[in-house]
């Protein structure tokens, strides 16, 4: 089954080409890259300018993810992973980068890939306020409900 195909308009800030791209084909998350060089000390975190500004459609949002490959060599994370972008936002992308290694600092240079970029659909909700919520099998329950 082939996924449909939405378009987004974007608008690249930097002069170095690529804006977003995919590693291979069927990727769901566009590379973000950095716009800047600095430096994250252990523990410090960062906005990370990514030079791309977007126009997503009503009906979608944006995700700024984690990239695995940093996480895991580096300990380099989004601090509010995953960044939400609201349709209606249309300045430059960010990514709020936080080094998590206790001892290493870790430089980005610009045109590094520092974050991934998923467009994902949701659903138009309306809230309704009541009085009780209807029963449910896990009621109130909360963190650790179904074990560890």
């Amino acid at each position: 089954m082939r996924a449909a195909t939405v378009d987004v308009l974007y608008h690249a800030e930097t002069s170095s080409g690529e804006a977003l791209a995919t590693a291979y084909e069927g990727d769901a998350g566009f590379d973000l890259a950095s716009r800047i060089q600095t430096t994250l000390a252990p523990f410090e975190r960062a906005s990370i300018p990514c030079g791309v500004s977007l126009a997503i459609p009503n009906g979608y949002a944006g995700l700024v993810l984690p990239r695995s490959g940093l996480a895991i060599k580096h300990g380099i994370s989004v601090v509010n992973g995953p960044g939400l972008i609201d349709s209606g936002y249309r300045g430059e992308i960010c990514a709020i980068l936080v080094n998590l290694d206790p001892h290493e600092p870790f430089t980005i240079h610009e045109g590094d890939r520092i974050a991934q970029l998923m467009i994902v659909p949701y659903a138009s909700l309306h809230l309704v306020s009541c009085e009780n919520l209807p029963e449910s099998e896990r009621g109130t329950q909360g963190f650790g409900s179904s074990g560890v």
